[in-house]
């Protein structure tokens, strides 16, 4: 039985990680800033009051682990916002650069004497972050986000292979959650279940690939 933690764990995709990892009989910790009820139903271990952007956010949440081994750490937690040229909120873009690429690096170095030889790492991550396949402009903040997230993923892959921990960069697809209205081409539940194959699937031979949660590789 593995331990994972999933972040931003409350609803969406990090909810329906949480139920898949359940199912599957491991033991799931489940972080989030306030606990919804349907998380609340899953059983699993909550540990709330955990906001990402917060600058002890890993701190907080390595002394509530402390003493365990984490298997899987699944940096899920996320904001999205449209940023058009000419009406950019940079507020928002700090804000989205904050939780999306900042975050997720600042919980994996906090929980970094929590993982070892075997461990996985997955930072969920977007497309939108690639420069080469952005075809259409905007969203400035989401885009800069992304690819910075990208980035220190890549980084990691390297400085902890190692260790013998590998990270996974990937993209669920377009999904149906409320951060994008509830447009989408797949339900949650699809998108972890395509995340988690990735998951099962990464190693250190394929550690800092980036990839779409069908298993397509994605272009930077």
């Amino acid at each position: 039985m593995a331990t994972v933690v999933v972040t931003g764990a409350s609803r969406g995709i990090g909810l329906e990680l949480c139920r898949l990892y359940q199912n599957r009989g491991h033991s799931v910790v489940a972080v989030c800033r306030s606990a919804t009820a349907e998380l609340n139903a899953l059983g699993v271990e909550v540990i709330e009051g955990i906001d990402v952007a917060a600058t002890d956010a890993g701190v907080r949440l390595a002394a509530a682990l402390a003493g365990r081994r984490v298997d899987v750490l699944i940096n899920n937690a996320g904001v999205f916002g449209n940023n058009t040229l000419g009406e950019i909120d940079f507020d928002d873009v700090l804000r989205q650069y904050t939780v999306n690429a900042l975050a997720p690096l600042r919980i994996t170095e906090a929980l970094l004497p929590l993982l070892g030889e075997g461990s996985k790492v997955a930072m969920i991550t977007s497309r939108m972050g690639s420069i080469s396949d952005n075809g259409s402009g905007a969203y400035y903040a989401y885009r800069m986000s992304k690819a910075a997230l990208n980035a220190a993923g890549v980084s990691l892959a390297r400085d902890l292979a190692p260790r013998g921990i590998a990270v996974a960069l990937l993209h669920p697809g377009f999904v149906q959650t409320r951060m994008v209205g509830f447009a989408g081409d797949i339900t949650p539940q699809q998108a972890a279940e395509g995340l988690a194959a990735r998951i099962d699937e990464l190693e250190l031979k394929n550690s800092g690939c980036f990839r779409h949660s069908n298993g397509q590789n994605l272009p930077w």
